[in-house]
């Protein structure tokens, strides 16, 4: 029988950021999350939720143990590797867009692609494609700031989807939106679950954790407890 392979393993992971004092924001992460698997961190402001988001997303470089992305050990990767890593197989969507505000939306999306060497044709043609799966094929060459806030959130998915990546890591991507807007992104975020793609999802908000398949628990570093749902 052939063994699966994890797409994340965090095993023994601790972060420290220098001080004086020096604070160890993760301590002694455990974790395995496999493909298709959706995964709620919740937790309060300040336990690591952010601090555990950055190592996942080959942001930071934890201070101690190991992270095994797809079977592939990011400890021993150079940073360039680690890079290209992560622009191929991560996609980021945070609180805050991040457009480009003086960028229509469809060269937002197809910013990323730029960095895999794609021509401007390519770039345009994948983040139609995008755009389309997220509901905006009709405002690709509306700037950010004729975008209500909703809209603003399905470009930025449709951005991080860009690169057809193996990871979503999602900070808190509804903390800025109404109910009814936030549950429209949240479709969008259970549609690509359906089809496989792995998702991480920061939240504070219990009714959005429980939309995942589990949820893990930050408290002062410690991924205290992950509990499957029902």
């Amino acid at each position: 029988m052939t063994r699966t392979v994890p797409l994340i393993e965090l095993e023994g992971v601790a972060k420290d950021y220098p001080g004086p004092p020096t604070v160890r924001a993760l301590r002694d992460a455990q974790m395995t999350v496999g493909k298709g698997e959706y995964v709620s961190i919740v937790g309060r402001s300040g336990s690591g939720k952010s601090t555990l988001l950055n190592v996942v997303g080959l942001l930071d470089r934890p201070t101690c143990g190991r992270y095994s992305f797809a079977g592939v050990d990011t400890g021993s990767l150079s940073e360039r590797r680690r890079t290209a890593l992560r622009a191929r197989a991560i996609g980021f969507v945070f609180q805050g867009f991040h457009l480009m505000p003086h960028r229509t939306v469809v060269e937002n999306v197809g910013m990323g692609l730029i960095y895999q060497g794609a021509s401007w044709r390519q770039r345009r043609r994948i983040a139609e494609e995008k755009l389309e799966a997220v509901g905006l094929g009709s405002r690709s060459t509306a700037l950010p700031t004729m975008l209500s806030g909703g809209e603003m959130q399905r470009v930025a998915i449709a951005r991080a989807l860009a690169c057809s990546p193996s990871l979503l890591l999602c900070d808190e991507p509804t903390g800025n939106l109404d109910s009814q807007t936030a549950d429209g992104i949240l479709q969008i975020v259970d549609d690509l679950v359906e089809a496989q793609l792995t998702v991480l999802m920061i939240t504070h908000d219990p009714q959005v954790a429980a939309r995942a398949h589990r949820s893990v628990v930050v408290r002062d570093g410690r991924l205290i407890h992950d509990q499957g749902r029902g």
